[in-house]
């Protein structure tokens, strides 16, 4: 049986995440900037994944952490990309993007890539612009040098988390493997989320 675990990405571990406790975001899952990423939002790209899962012969159990969980961090991900794509002028066209998604990665299979990243691939054109954006970002930055000021560049962008789906888990580990972890009634961190969809 295929198993897959999600693959982090560069800029993924240099994110910081903060609780959202304003009542302006009602309804929002996440505030990046800007930009609100909606529970609905949220929740269809989460069904939309889950049947991308169930087409290609995998189930939720198989990531080891939360559908919803994956769904949100590339929710956030992509939003933060798109920011930071802009602040630099980066413009990606139609064909970087498609070469992008072709992309097998580590999983010799371009769906199953995409899947490791919580995307459904029906529904790939924005994870792929900037997946092609922070590659031509990090080329502008110096090659792999330029990795470093890259993480930096994405780490400037703070988004906010709806408490509802935790704060992010400062120390994953294989018995708390969840990106997020619930926070407690009472600001104390615990490992519920963690295996909790």
């Amino acid at each position: 049986m295929k198993s897959i675990r999600v693959a982090a990405a560069v800029a993924t571990a240099a994110m910081a995440l903060t609780a959202c406790s304003s009542p302006t975001h009602a309804g929002a899952a996440a505030v990046v900037g800007s930009q609100r990423i909606s529970t609905s939002e949220l929740n269809k790209d989460t069904q939309d994944y889950l049947a991308a899962l169930k087409k290609a012969n995998l189930d939720e159990s198989q990531l080891g952490i939360p559908a919803t969980q994956i769904v949100l961090q590339r929710l956030v991900n992509v939003a933060v990309s798109d920011q930071i794509l802009e602040r630099n002028h980066v413009q990606v066209t139609e064909g970087e993007i498609d070469a992008a998604l072709k992309d097998p990665g580590q999983f010799q299979s371009p769906e199953i890539n995409l899947l490791s990243q919580g995307v459904a691939p029906d529904d790939a054109r924005a994870y792929g612009r900037a997946i092609a954006g922070l590659t031509k970002l990090q080329q502008q930055f110096g090659g792999e040098a330029g990795s470093q000021r890259l993480a930096q560049e994405f780490s400037s962008v703070k988004p906010v988390i709806n408490p509802r789906y935790g704060v992010q888990n400062p120390q994953r580990s294989q018995e708390n493997p969840g990106i997020f972890v619930d926070a407690g009634r009472f600001g104390k961190l615990t490992a519920q989320a963690a295996t909790q969809g």
